[in-house]
């Protein structure tokens, strides 16, 4: 027989994300709940596991146990840089079970991005892999953390971990039994993402219910069913990461299964094998797949297409497939989000300003939010996942004697405009200054910073690109001594890689 410990108080009235999962748990702990890439000893150096509901509970006590043992203070913040694994999933849950504050780090980061998020939110503790796709990435957190005066514990999973640094495989199998008391309420904070906008760099943290707020607009708009078997694509580093999978997963309680972007052989394959109905992946992966003939995927049914750049929506190609659905998924970097079901024609459907329920079609829910037009001609969003306080205008200076009125929105600072014919907003342009390569954001201004690190004749800019929004190209009188420089630097490998030597046309 199961039974929870008795050192948690829960509240019913506003749940948090292990109480979702408690939830499943006891209604089926034996039905499967975590499923890792098939191609995981390639990833890490670890063989895939598959996990029931009472068996990721085992482990999720386990490392919250391992946590609590290491003096970490309830409602302190933990860092996690983990590839897209069940061990992603596991930590979180674990981490809240704990009474802990989970931020997430991009696994582009290095050294010196790291050391910058972790001074930012007093991070207490670190957790990672010791490899991810080849990168020592055990190493990179522990020289992070030797810069940040606040942590007190960095552990990782996988073998070889370097001295210092505690295993959380051996934590799992030890199985401590180890409690607090934790009031699970959904008002508090669960997750910290970053963000970079025209005023630099940020931390945005969120509560539970507004994490869960996001996975109700995503997965009622996508109408993904109750027991889905949800393949998530998607890096889960970040506030749209998170929950197009894992809150998702908690929402409908099904499967969750997990793919590290991107070998799209070895995605097919586990789609089939994991007998997977709904498919989170960027847009452009999932347009990819429709062109490639999704009939070679009889079971999806469901595809969650995340758009890191939504300007481009609107030009985008028309949905093909018969079998699946098609929903876009509207990303503006940290801020917030929102979904919209393509229709029978394939094409996007048009975005009206206005409150929007989840489904969309359901005028004046406060479930999903508010788009709106701001009176600089950018878009605005409103709602509960919005998190306004952690984008608020800084104040005015100190001798100004009108202090302008609190926003109750965030200015996303993407261009827009409405169409007068059809009173659709049409989002124009990504915001001014800053670049986004993928999943990684930017200040323009902070690529010729570290183009000067280089000497005299270093050039690194940011062209235009359809599939990721820009792309990085480098120049330098030695490439190889500049990424050389820029990794000693603790850059991100995108920074490194832009002065690679380019063969000339044959």
């Amino acid at each position: 027989m199961h039974n929870r410990s008795d050192a948690v108080t829960y509240s019913n009235a506003s749940p948090t994300l292990d109480v979702l999962f408690q939830r499943i748990l006891a209604r089926q702990p034996d039905a499967l709940a975590l499923l890792d890439p098939l191609n995981k000893p390639r990833i890490t150096g670890q063989p895939p596991k598959r996990l029931t509901y009472a068996q990721a509970d085992r482990a999720i006590s386990a490392l919250a146990a391992h946590f609590i043992e290491s003096g970490l203070p309830a409602n302190s913040v933990i860092a996690v840089q983990l590839p897209n694994t069940i061990e992603f999933a596991l930590t979180v849950l674990a981490a809240h079970r704990a009474g802990l504050i989970v931020a997430v780090l991009p696994l582009l980061w290095r050294q010196a991005e790291l050391t910058v998020a972790l001074n930012r939110t007093g991070a207490r503790a670190v957790v990672t892999s010791g490899r991810i796709d080849g990168v020592v990435h055990a190493d990179i957190a522990m020289n992070a953390a030797a810069e940040c005066f606040s942590i007190r514990h960095v552990c990782g999973f996988g073998d070889d971990l370097p001295e210092g640094m505690a295993s959380l495989d051996r934590a799992i199998a030890a199985e401590s039994p180890t409690r607090r008391t934790v009031i699970q309420d959904g008002r508090k904070a669960a997750l910290v993402s970053f963000d970079v906008t025209s005023d630099g760099f940020r931390a945005v943290p969120r509560t539970h219910l507004s994490v869960i707020a996001a996975g109700l607009a995503v997965s009622l708009e996508s109408d993904v069913p109750q027991g889905a078997t949800i393949m998530s694509a998607f890096a889960p580093c970040s506030f749209a990461g998170v929950v197009s999978s894992l809150t998702i997963w908690l929402l409908t309680g099904g499967r969750l299964a997990f793919h590290h972007p991107f070998d799209h052989e070895v995605l097919e394959r586990e789609i089939n094998e994991y007998e997977c109905d709904t498919l989170v992946a960027p847009a452009q992966l999932a347009l990819r797949l429709d062109e490639l003939d999704l009939a070679r995927l009889p079971k999806l049914r469901n595809v969650i297409g995340l758009w890191r750049a939504p300007e481009q929506v609107a030009s985008s190609a028309a949905w093909s497939a018969q079998q699946a659905s098609l929903t876009d998924v509207y990303l503006f970097g940290e801020a917030g989000l929102f979904g919209a079901r393509r229709g029978a024609d394939g094409s996007a459907a048009p975005i009206k300003p206005g409150p929007h329920g989840a489904p969309r079609e359901l005028p004046g829910s406060s479930i999903a939010g508010e788009i709106l037009l701001t009176p600089r001609g950018t878009l605005g969003l409103r709602g509960p996942m919005v998190p306004v306080a952690a984008y608020a205008p800084p104040p005015p200076p100190n001798d100004s004697m009108i202090a302008s009125p609190p926003r109750d929105y965030v200015d996303t600072d993407y261009s827009a405009r409405l169409d007068r014919a059809t009173g659709a907003v049409h989002i124009t342009a990504p915001p001014s200054g800053i670049m986004a390569v993928g999943g990684y954001r930017f200040l323009a201004q902070d690529l010729q910073e570290w183009a000067k690190r280089l000497g005299q004749g270093a050039l690194l800019t940011a062209l235009p690109d359809r599939m990721s929004g820009y792309r990085l190209a480098g120049r330098a009188h030695d490439n190889a001594r500049a990424r050389d420089a820029l990794s000693e630097l603790g850059l991100n490998p995108l920074m490194v890689e832009a002065f690679r030597d380019r063969a000339g046309a044959a």
